[in-house]
């Protein structure tokens, strides 16, 4: 058995990972839901996604006037929405690092556990992701009830929306999995490269403004990354014809914008595993499986 029990297969090494992957969850959403009772975590859950939409809407509010009635409205508030995602999932992955090694200091345990280490730490992520759908859950409806929002059942293209959500959960999954990478040779103040990646690609992927009013230096940027082409297939299966008519993407078929997705996924995925990999063998290396900072 290799020091990390990671990256070797075995024998039963799909049923292995599965169980790694079933109890990481399982951990995961003990130790986000444990820091109160559950009255209190549920009245959370639903307030805080409702608060950081409800200033979205007094920003759009104030500068449109009241115009709720433009596709720009849907346009920002679904991409709002699903942005939840991206800061649940990427975080999700990559604070299992930092909770296990500096919070209950047990990574070093589990380094030497026969498990694989990456589908741990994407189990680890399952309950960020359990989260955030609450959290969209919560704002769709709200946006549903009192904003009107253009959600009608005729409209909705459940298959697309389906294989779009399951592709960029993945997709987000193996962004979270360069962090973790990355999370485990950074000693001081990583919990904030989770946040802090979230909120750089807020500003690259169109969630709340097209890429056009970006500078022409800087739209190659959103471009190159698979959440922009996510988001966009997430509007246009749930708004129709509406969000396609957005300048950015609107010259792509629904089938090029799954292939150029499924494409940047398989691409990022490889690469993650590969930084993944190069990452904790400098962890090992360098004695940080087991450092701890105090932070």
């Amino acid at each position: 058995m290799t020091a990390a029990g990671s990256l070797a297969p075995s024998a039963g090494w799909q049923a292995t990972r599965w169980n790694a992957f079933r109890m990481a969850a399982w951990l995961g959403w003990k130790i986000e839901s444990n820091w109160t009772d559950p009255f209190l975590f549920a009245i959370y859950s639903i307030l805080k996604p409702l608060a950081g939409a409800a200033i979205l809407v007094v920003m759009y509010s104030v500068i449109t006037g009241g115009n709720f009635a433009s596709p720009l409205f849907p346009y920002i508030f679904l991409g709002n929405a699903f942005y939840q995602y991206v800061a649940a999932v990427l975080t999700g992955v990559s604070w299992a690092v930092i909770d296990d090694r500096e919070h209950y200091r047990t990574l070093k345990y589990i380094y030497v556990a026969p498990i694989h280490i990456p589908t741990y730490l994407l189990g680890r992520g399952v309950a960020r992701f359990l989260t955030a759908t609450v959290s969209v859950a919560v704002i769709l409806l709200a946006g549903v009830a009192f904003l009107h929002l253009p959600l009608r059942w005729e409209v909705i293209n459940g298959p697309l929306f389906g294989v779009s959500l399951v592709l960029g959960v993945v997709m987000l999954s193996m962004l979270g999995l360069i962090l973790a990478g990355v999370t485990l040779l950074v000693a001081q103040h990583s919990f904030l490269i989770g946040d802090a990646v979230a909120g750089a690609l807020f500003l690259f992927s169109g969630a709340i403004f097209p890429l056009e009013m970006l500078p022409a230096w800087l739209r190659p940027v959103g471009f190159a990354m698979p959440i922009t082409y996510w988001l966009e297939l997430v509007r246009r299966s749930l708004l129709g014809p509406v969000a396609a008519a957005f300048p950015t993407l609107a010259g792509f078929s629904n089938l090029q914008l799954l292939g150029i997705l499924l494409g940047l996924s398989v691409l990022f995925g490889a690469t993650a595993f590969g930084i993944f990999r190069r990452c904790d063998h400098l962890a090992r290396e360098r004695g940080l499986i087991d450092y701890t900072s105090n932070y």
